[in-house]
């Protein structure tokens, strides 16, 4: 099988700190591999190695003759007034029919691809990104994090193409649930290169933990080892006659040491402690009436729903029908179109979402932010630990906000809102830039709140974590489900697949359709050439009758008789009217 892309002993340091070293792997014909990691490990850096926007610092790339590499595009490189399909025909070079066929794969119907691409949603952007990736044909490609912004729809759906993709990839993402159902094989980049793993994400968990648990017991034991002999050099090492014995303890005592394995992340411990409040048997939200939108334009209408104490609702829909409307909406941050939204008495809200993000103070230090908002009974320790559960550790803790990437940022605002003792949690998209393991530790978390949570997240390991409650979004509306979350996920898929099957059914009638006057052309086209066929018999008749008559006429130039020459006439006259039917029949 020919090796596609290869990576040997690759290095990359910013700013005097290392990323990775010696991270080497290949990838070979039709390996689908799921690429995981902490966050700061380097996966996207080691994307932007592989397809060539960066350069490593040491080690190589080798990409094989027969590949042909696809790579996920971050940034949006929409020209101005250029449609959705313009710009799939313009970055694949493909021919419109194609580029309709590969774009319906993500459900683009023909008013979709008409508009600017720049005036579509996020959601609708990554789609079109995606389809742009494959028209290429690729057999190889790489996914940074698809599935961030993406509505569980389009997630779905981009699940079931990388299924029954024939070719390679590899792809980023914290969404376990995603990697489980698209990858075979799983890589971990750490800082100190990479393992590959030859089995999905599962097994490789499963796997990781056994071996950490090995690790964690030869540690033990060599810290037993250490201790007793420890005990004895302390106990005799100012003995004359035990001096000796002693100080051969003492080298012992380094060379355990030196067996000692390293763990630099010990799977699984990270453990989000969110304060308790108390816990509340009346209604948190009534919702009556209400519109949501923007300049007097409803998104949402008729918004009627009421949120228990201690419930904990996901928002669902595609992007662009109004959840972060919703959120905006009742955390105070927009004003209702129509209608009214009340929460209990002495409820405090903590709203995460990119409003809030923006409006953090730059010049403020992440730990200072942090200590001003937690509530007064955390002490210094424990918002250390918020911090380093959400990735701030050491010298971040002194970064000004104002240098934080938008990932930071985010959760930095996130890390605020947990240790801040609200009642209720609204958040719009907590898990962005979280690594699966921080994902499933706040999942966790935030599943034994005694408050309310109100949130939306494209991450389906998170929302089963929390979700006791449903609100669908869909058509401008929103209504409250009576399903739990893993019902919802198959009732969608299955109605993505009858409109898929609708679909290609439509397809298939307008392929008879197009058949049947083949059919029916042929059939007359059968029947003309019998008749033609007729005719001309005929026709070789009637000339072969008016030869004979002439000849007759030539013979006896004297003679005139009546009834021959009638009779050459009507010869004549029914070779014209035979001619004439010919011609017609053979039109």
């Amino acid at each position: 099988m020919a090796i596609l892309l290869q990576a040997s002993n690759l290095s990359k340091e910013y700013g005097g700190r290392k990323i990775f070293s010696g991270l080497s792997f290949a990838v070979d014909e039709k390996q689908k591999i799921g690429v995981i990691g902490r966050n700061g490990a380097g996966k996207s850096t080691l994307f932007r190695i592989l397809v060539g926007e960066e350069e490593a610092d040491d080690g190589k790339i080798m990409v094989g003759n027969k590949a042909r590499i696809g790579h996920l595009k971050q940034n949006n490189d929409f020209l101005a007034q250029e449609s959705a399909l313009e710009y799939l025909i313009r970055t694949s070079g493909r021919e419109e029919w194609r580029a309709r066929k590969i774009a319906s794969r993500f459900q683009f119907g023909d008013d979709r691809l008409s508009m600017p691409a720049k005036g579509l949603s996020g959601g609708w952007k990554m789609r079109l990104k995606l389809a742009a990736m494959l028209l290429p044909e690729p057999n190889i490609f790489l996914l940074d994090e698809p599935t961030n912004y993406l509505d569980l729809s389009t997630l779905i759906l981009l699940q079931g193409y990388l299924k029954s993709y024939n070719g390679s990839f590899l792809i980023i993402s914290h969404d376990r649930e995603f990697l489980k159902q698209t990858c075979e094989e799983t890589i971990e980049v750490s800082s100190t290169g990479c393992y590959h793993y030859k089995g999905n994400i599962e097994s490789y968990l499963e796997f990781k933990e056994q071996k950490l648990s090995t690790l964690i017991k030869a540690n033990k034991s060599i810290e037993r080892q250490q201790g007793h002999l420890e005990e004895f050099v302390n106990r005799f090492r100012y003995k004359a006659s035990k001096a000796k014995q002693a100080q051969s303890f003492i080298r012992r005592i380094k060379k355990l040491e030196s067996k000692r394995i390293a763990i630099e992340h010990e799977a699984g411990i990270t453990r989000i402690v969110i304060p308790q409040v108390e816990n509340r048997h009346n209604f948190a939200l009534k919702i009556k009436d209400m519109d949501i939108g923007y300049d007097n334009k409803a998104v949402v209408s008729g918004i009627n729903f009421d949120v228990r104490s201690s419930e904990k609702l996901a928002i669902l829909g595609l992007n662009g029908q109004g959840k972060t409307t919703l959120l905006k909406t009742i955390s105070g941050n927009l004003d209702p179109v129509k209608g009214s939204f009340r929460w209990a008495s002495d409820i405090k809200l903590a709203y995460h979402g990119p409003d809030p993000i923006d409006k953090l103070n730059d010049k403020e230090q992440v730990f200072e932010y942090l200590e001003r908002v937690a509530a007064p009974e955390h002490k210094k320790e424990s918002i250390l630990k918020m911090a380093g559960d959400l990735l701030f550790k050491g010298d971040d803790l002194k970064k000004s906000i104002g240098v934080l990437s938008g990932g930071e940022r985010s959760r930095l605002l996130l890390a605020g809102l947990l240790l801040s003792k609200p009642d209720v949690f609204l958040l719009d998209e907590p898990t962005c830039h979280l690594d699966f393991e921080t994902v499933e530790a706040l999942g966790a978390a935030l599943g034994k709140f005694k408050g309310t949570i109100l949130f939306t997240s494209h991450d389906r390991t998170f929302c089963n974590l929390i979700a006791t409650g449903l609100v669908e979004i869909r058509e401008g509306r929103a209504k409250r489900r009576l399903e739990n979350y893993e019902e919802y996920v198959e009732r969608l898929e299955k109605e993505l697949l009858a409109a898929e099957l609708k679909k290609e059914a439509q397809k298939e009638a307008r392929r008879q359709e197009m058949k049947m006057p083949i059919r029916e052309d042929y059939q007359k086209k059968k029947e003309d050439q019998k008749k033609s066929a007729s005719i001309e018999k005929q026709l070789e008749k009637l000339n072969s009758k008016q030869l004979e008559l002439l000849e007759y006429f030539l013979a006896n130039p004297v003679e005139y008789d009546p009834s021959k020459a009638k009779e050459l006439e009507d010869v004549k006259k029914a070779i014209e009217e035979k001619e004439s039917e010919w011609l017609k029949v053979n039109e």
